[in-house]
């Protein structure tokens, strides 16, 4: 059997995509029967729905470096009991522990 690269229209957008040879011998290795109902947009797009991924930006903080004094930010309120480090600074720090 001759396999050759298929339009289908996805259930969720409505667009249509292709389903390629490649695609098509990947399904088979694999032993799925059925075609994609999704584009790969709206694939993706649930996968991460389904394993709880937020697709928000996460919140940053404002600091000063405890070691050069310039203003950055970070991704945690920062409590003051301990140093925070702009990312130069912790990549340095870090880069040096580890030698």
């Amino acid at each position: 059997m001759t396999l050759s690269d298929k339009t289908l229209t996805c259930v969720e957008c409505g667009s249509a995509f292709t389903f390629t040879v490649g695609e098509q011998e990947f399904f088979a290795s694999r032993g799925y029967t059925n075609e994609p109902k999704r584009c790969p947009e709206c694939r993706e797009s649930r996968r991460s729905q389904q394993r709880g991924f937020r697709q928000t930006e996460r919140e940053m903080h404002p600091a000063v470096c405890a070691q050069c004094g310039a203003d950055t930010m970070v991704p945690f309120r920062p409590r003051g009991d301990r140093p925070v480090y702009c990312s130069d600074c912790f990549s340095t720090m870090r880069s040096n522990t580890y030698r």
